[in-house]
């Protein structure tokens, strides 16, 4: 075979396979726009429903574009039928605290498995996973006498104080720790820098890529809690958002006011999206990386 023909035959499968790339790329960004479009479907019919007033929405309910926009009238009724200050001060303090105390218990507890050698050690490490094991339904009677028991019912620590140790954060840190070398931690050592240096001048630095996912995971979570903050509070000033939003319904002059709803709801997510939209590349980043570069 001459070299021109080789060179031909080079080049048509060169070609052949740059339009296979090109093909999955296509069906690749495709099944990603179609499902982008399934998961924000439901959040811009929120905003859509919003606009609306209630003889809109009954009149024409898979109407795109309202008949008159109604955003702001909704909004200024929904903020008139409950102390929405008050929800998002409460959820506030206790999605931080909670955080707060995760990251200051689970941190030591991730770099003391990690790092040292001490009795009984896989025991307390395997009592950490099996806490993975227990459903929180099935501690909320136990949280609840606990609390009581402590005067803590319907207040802000009461909410808290129950999700302020977490075993799924100890194995993740654990995790992210582990994978430091321990080249760098004898270095450390030979230069004298102690444990508790260590951990806070270099360790965490490392897994700040953990730290971060964890971070947003918890808020989120501590964001949305509903069920808990109901059953430990009574009082509207101590209700947390999305306990706020039941009281909002309770308030209602109709069962089915669809256009103040999905302002409340709005009223409650903005933040969270706000967040996403600036925290976005970081949140992508502390999923995709480790703790070493």
């Amino acid at each position: 075979m001459s070299a021109e023909a080789r060179g031909y035959i080079r080049d048509k499968s060169g070609m052949a396979a740059r339009r296979k790339r090109i093909t999955s790329k296509l069906v690749f960004n495709a099944i990603i726009l179609l499902a982008s479009i399934v998961f924000l479907f439901p959040l811009a019919w929120i905003f859509i429903t919003s606009m609306k007033d209630q003889v809109d929405i009954l009149k024409h309910p898979m109407a795109i574009i309202p008949t008159e926009f109604m955003f702001v009238e909704n909004m200024k009724e929904v903020l008139r039928r409950a102390p929405w200050d008050v929800f998002y001060k409460n959820t506030i303090i206790v999605a931080v605290g909670v955080l707060v105390a995760q990251l200051c218990i689970s941190i030591p507890a991730a770099f003391a498995f990690s790092n040292f050698k001490f009795k009984f050690q896989s025991f307390f490490y395997l009592f950490v996973l099996a806490r993975l094991l227990v459903s929180p339904e099935s501690l909320l009677l136990p949280n609840y006498l606990i609390i009581n028991g402590l005067n803590l019912y319907n207040t802000l620590l009461g909410i808290a104080l129950p999700s302020f140790a977490s075993a799924i954060s100890i194995i993740i840190f654990r995790g992210a720790f582990m994978e430091i070398p321990t080249a760098l931690k004898d270095s450390a050592r030979i230069d004298g820098c102690g444990d508790f240096r260590y951990m806070m001048v270099i360790g965490i630095p490392m897994i700040k890529s953990r730290i971060i996912a964890f971070s947003i995971t918890s808020l989120v979570y501590q964001w949305d809690s509903y069920f808990w903050p109901m059953v430990i509070t009574e009082s509207v000033q101590k209700r947390t958002l999305a306990v706020g939003m039941a009281y909002f319904g309770t308030q209602a002059e109709s069962a089915s006011e669809w256009g103040l709803t999905m302002a409340a709801a709005i009223l409650v997510i903005l933040p969270l999206l706000i967040a996403l939209v600036f925290f976005q590349r970081q949140l992508v980043a502390s999923f995709v990386t480790s703790g070493i570069k």
